[in-house]
């Protein structure tokens, strides 16, 4: 196939990886990696990620590579990817992380389980596939398509790769902010996200911040027959129950004031307005009542703040008993938009619960 030093040419070089199976063989490959960075033995195996497949992925390109551990001896390593052209160029950083969830090998009805890709008519079954594997190895076969195509980019290239982004992206901050210069840019692209439908290309300028947290409610040791106590000892579930219905409504607006972002400026709403959002076959419908009252979907998730609650227990739901759970808990999550006063998050919720006789509900 003859190719000239052009645009059309980089384009073609990266059809016809896809076209001619590479990036399906390259994808199985990485998502065989069971890189469950949720799990606290899981560090040898995000290490061997980076060291055995996307490490000499970029030097074959030519780019240096540099891992860092992480600061807070915990969580997942990170990696530096960088090709320097011409220090008076401009530079992009790109970012991906290599870190899966759960495998749940046991819960899957699609494709052959988590740790080998499978097609599906169009789709490509395997943990990894969409979130974040098969994103940061097109982006990095595209950047491998155009130095083969003309022989380098044309700007200077950065790529982080995290390790433990599905576990919080613990220690990011600390190796960003302790190696500023290491990571510096002109342009950032976190290549992490969905698009707005299937068929539409999305460019994001920017993504609502996470604050994660445990609501945990422990009285007593032991549970405590329900036919003996029930009625005279306080109910861990119950009383959990309640404060997080005094943190967010039935339908899902928030009602702790100090947790919303300042008003949607005309501007941004203006643009909002002609967003649609089409996740596509699959996905779950919207619920249009759901969250803060009178906004499009697109506001919701572009304008606004949302609470949920990602999981939660209390005794042993797989195998009931009678009798009164001694401790009650849910994982927690605020996800926030600019203007949100990030440091107050958790005081908020603490003077919220205390000031609704909540006092006995921990944060975690």
């Amino acid at each position: 196939m003859k190719i000239s030093g052009t645009r059309q040419g980089a384009i073609e070089r990266a059809l016809e990886y896809f076209d001619d199976g590479t990036f399906e063989k390259e994808l199985a490959r990485r998502v065989a990696y069971r890189t469950e960075s949720q799990k606290p033995d899981s560090g040898p195996e995000l290490h061997r990620y980076l060291d055995e497949e996307i490490i000499p992925a970029f030097e074959d390109m030519g780019f240096r590579c540099r891992k860092y551990d992480n600061p807070l001896g915990s969580g997942g390593p990170f990696l530096l990817a960088e090709l320097i052209e011409d220090e008076g160029l401009p530079t992009v950083l790109g970012y991906g992380h290599g870190d899966v969830i759960h495998g749940l090998e046991d819960q899957w009805t699609k494709g052959k389980g988590a740790w080998e890709t499978a097609r599906d008519g169009d789709r490509l079954y395997g943990r990894g596939t969409a979130d974040n594997k098969g994103q940061h190895t097109i982006n990095m076969a595209a950047t491998r398509s155009v130095i083969a195509e003309r022989g380098n980019l044309g700007f200077n290239a950065k790529f982080l790769i995290e390790m433990g982004e599905e576990n919080g992206s613990l220690g990011l901050r600390e190796v960003l902010e302790a190696n500023r210069d290491d990571f510096s840019a002109d342009v950032f692209i976190g290549s992490d996200g969905p698009r707005m439908s299937p068929d539409t290309p999305t460019l994001t300028l920017g993504a609502r911040g996470a604050e994660n947290f445990d609501l945990i409610v422990n009285l007593r040791e032991g549970g405590h027959h329900s036919g003996n106590w029930g009625g005279l000892i306080a109910d861990p579930a119950t009383i959990l129950a309640h404060a997080i219905a005094s943190i967010v409504g039935p339908t899902g607006q928030i009602k702790i004031k100090d947790w919303l972002p300042p008003p949607t400026p005309a501007s941004v709403k203006q643009v909002l307005q002609s967003l649609k959002i089409e996740a596509g076959p699959g996905a779950p419908e919207i619920d249009p009542d759901w969250g803060e009252p009178g906004m499009t979907p697109a506001e919701k998730v572009f304008s606004w703040n949302s609470f949920a609650v990602l999981a939660m227990k209390s005794g042993n739901p797989e195998s009931p008993v009678n009798a009164i759970s001694p401790w009650a808990r849910a994982h927690c999550q605020l996800r926030y938009f600019a203007g949100t006063n990030a440091d107050n998050i958790l005081p908020a919720l603490r003077k919220h619960l205390d000031d609704n006789g909540f006092g006995m509900v921990e944060i975690g």
